[in-house]
């Protein structure tokens, strides 16, 4: 069959010639014309198909190329004929172009909803104390998530007594007006059954996932650091046709402590020591996370001078800890009396060393 002589055009007719061919024939051969006319609705099938084919610029070109073996796609969009009772104009007057992309649609609409996706993962951030963040412990927390639709288990339907459906009035079909043509197509409420066995869920609105605030009790591992992040499995937003959850990742905010620094696995204090402490030695007791620690200060430290305690720091994996490093800072008295005075003018005449010697160096050079 060839399309031109159906249409009775040239091969090099315009799209003005294809329309005005096709609506000259629609008129004569059009069945309701012809009522019981089987030749002349077989004959105006040929026209519709023609039109279809040599209106649109890419199928013409295809045609044109390949001959009548190409022939379009059935959809699952019938043409059912015309209606000249009323006048079409305006948004009315649109012809197959707009029944091709209404196909498009219900072809898409049709498809399954997609590939498998992942859901999103979630960032949210805890404040914990400094003594906490270094023993470890749970902490409890609430987390607000899309996950699947609890009413209808994430399908967006929930099953209802069969009843004959509205949109279609149980015909399973609806029909549509493109100017004078009239179309047809399965009704897309009821999958062209005419009956309706669901009903989109009202919990979700048919999206299928719902927003939850779930609690949860979150492990914290010692020795954990400011800025470390603690990844909770699927405890992120629910995944799309059967994309798995996403993760829950949290950030650690360690608070300050009043004198504990953290550096790395270590821990650093600063002890204040008294003159005479420095200069003959002493035993002091410092500060440790797990209780006082004893602490030996050589004659002669200087102020700044640090000492390291072993195992006395921060836990970390496979029960290894850090140090604990004490910083001494002299501390002078702040009131003298005469006697000290004395003391302390004798002990400058004994011990004279200039201790700015090499100060003094460095800037004379």
């Amino acid at each position: 069959m060839d399309f031109y002589i159906v249409l009775g055009l040239m091969r090099d007719a315009t799209l003005g010639d294809v329309k005005r061919a096709y609506r000259r024939l629609a008129r004569k051969y059009h069945p309701d014309i012809n009522p019981g006319d089987r030749l002349a609705a077989a004959q105006f099938r040929q026209i519709a198909e023609a039109y279809e084919t040599l209106s649109d610029p890419e199928r013409r070109r295809r045609y044109d190329a390949h001959g009548p073996a190409v022939r379009v796609e059935e959809a699952a969009f019938g043409f059912e004929g015309f209606d000249f009772s009323g006048v079409a104009s305006g948004a009315a007057t649109s012809t197959f172009g707009d029944l091709f992309a209404d196909v498009l649609r219900q072809r898409q609409d049709g498809r399954p909803s997609g590939p498998a996706e992942r859901g999103a993962d979630l960032h949210q951030s805890i404040s914990v104390s400094f003594e906490d963040a270094l023993r470890g412990g749970h902490r409890a927390m609430t987390v607000t998530r899309q996950e699947h639709c609890r009413r209808c288990h994430g399908t967006g339907r929930l099953a209802i007594a069969e009843t004959r459906c509205a949109a279609c009035h149980g015909s399973g079909v609806v029909k549509s007006a493109r100017g004078h043509m009239v179309f047809s197509r399965a009704c897309g409420h009821c999958g062209g059954s005419g009956r309706l066995q669901q009903m989109t869920c009202p919990g979700c609105e048919g999206r299928k996932l719902e927003t939850q605030i779930e609690s949860l009790t979150i492990g914290v591992p010692p020795g954990l650091a400011d800025g470390a992040r603690i990844r909770v499995p699927r405890k992120g937003h629910a995944g799309r046709n059967g994309g798995e959850n996403g993760d829950l990742y949290i950030t650690v905010r360690v608070e300050p402590h009043a004198i504990f620094r953290r550096e790395g696995d270590d821990l650093l204090v600063t002890v204040p020591i008294a003159v005479h402490e420095a200069a003959l030695g002493a035993k002091v007791d410092v500060p440790a996370i797990d209780g006082p620690a004893r602490l030996r200060v050589p004659p002669g430290t200087q102020s700044g001078q640090r000492f390291r305690l072993r195992d006395r720091g921060v836990k970390v994996r496979e029960g290894r800890r850090g140090d604990l490093v004490v910083e001494v800072r002299l501390v002078l008295p702040k009131i003298l009396d005469e006697r000290s005075k004395e003391l302390l003018r004798e002990f400058g005449k004994i011990n004279g060393d200039d201790v700015r010697k090499e100060l003094t160096s460095s800037m004379n050079r």
